[in-house]
């Protein structure tokens, strides 16, 4: 992997990639409400785009100040866009798709793929949820699962995108716990997991050392558990 590509989480789902060019890239970017992200993090300056999984508060978060300051694209699925324009996101920043299509810009691309969940915005229907691949230049490859539990269709995204990173859910009560997550893992059979989406609050105060130890009894898959903030990923 040539490519380089920095990567942070900033707590909860959300993270923060800079693309080889140099492109600003944040994916569900609950931050200033998120207790998990530190408060140096929380007011964005600089963004060209926003990736959105699903509608829910903890993952749409600040979008649309955000959007609103930076002029970047928002980029989602087709339901939940036109909400968000609804409350205010110019058609100009507006990248609406579906499961199974993917947006190609400068330097990267976005696929949809489904997640096993719920999705809403401000009580409407938003769409399905759904994970997104992120493909960067020399094929590097990342699978963000968005909310979700362990369906069947992980083996086919492990073999049709080949990711190198998957960033995994192990909260529980919302999405899959360690155990479930490391199994859902396996499917996809990445080089590197990241456990995400644990820790924000009681509920889902999940041990991601309990789902590197069941991945690691059941694969070869690399685990890391990043500091929130800190830089986790660097291709240099």
């Amino acid at each position: 992997m040539d490519t380089k590509l920095q990567g942070y989480w900033l707590g909860h789902s959300a993270f923060k990639f800079v693309s080889p060019k140099g492109n600003i890239i944040y994916v569900d970017p609950f931050l200033k409400d998120n207790p998990s992200t530190p408060d140096a993090l929380k007011e964005v300056e600089k963004a060209d785009f926003i990736l959105l999984t699903h509608g829910h508060e903890d993952h749409v978060g600040d979008t649309l100040e955000i959007a609103k300051k930076t002029g970047c694209k928002v980029v989602g699925i087709v339901e939940l866009i036109g909400l968000l324009t609804d409350k205010g996101l110019s058609e100009d920043q507006a990248v609406a798709f579906n499961k199974g299509g993917t947006v190609r810009f400068d330097d990267f691309s976005v696929t949809m793929v489904s997640a096993n969940h719920s999705s809403s915005f401000d009580g409407k229907y938003a769409g399905d949820p759904a994970g997104l691949v992120l493909s960067f230049e020399d094929d590097l490859c990342i699978y963000h699962m968005g909310d979700t539990n362990i369906f069947t269709d992980l083996t086919l995204y492990g073999e049709l995108y080949e990711p190198h990173v998957v960033l995994a859910p192990i909260g529980d009560h919302f999405t899959m716990g360690p155990q479930e997550a490391a199994y859902a893992v396996e499917m996809v059979n990445p080089n590197l997991a990241v456990p995400i989406h644990y820790g924000t609050w009681p509920p889902i105060d999940s041990d991601p050392n309990e789902f590197k130890e069941v991945l690691q009894e059941i694969s070869d898959v690399e685990v890391l558990i990043p500091d929130v903030g800190k830089e986790f990923l660097n291709t240099d």
